[in-house]
């Protein structure tokens, strides 16, 4: 679960990455962290969507949003 004060840290760190004095080795990699849970959450919270979404064909048959078979 990804909470607000993550989602700060995230962009202050995104915000510091851009001046001129940057981030230190540490900050590097708390940001690398924090960025990859928020990713994980985010495509979570889409696949829920997703597991949820239905399509309505031309014939008016409802199924259900599928996986894409790789």
């Amino acid at each position: 679960m990804i909470t607000d004060e993550m989602v700060a840290r995230i962009n202050y760190l995104a915000k510091k990455s851009k001046t001129e004095e940057g981030l230190t080795e540490g900050e590097k990699l708390e940001q690398a962290e924090l960025r990859a849970i928020y990713i994980k959450a985010w495509k979570k919270n889409l696949e829920s969507q997703l597991d949820n979404t239905y399509i309505l064909d031309e014939n008016g048959n409802k199924r259900k949003v599928q996986k894409k078979k790789k």
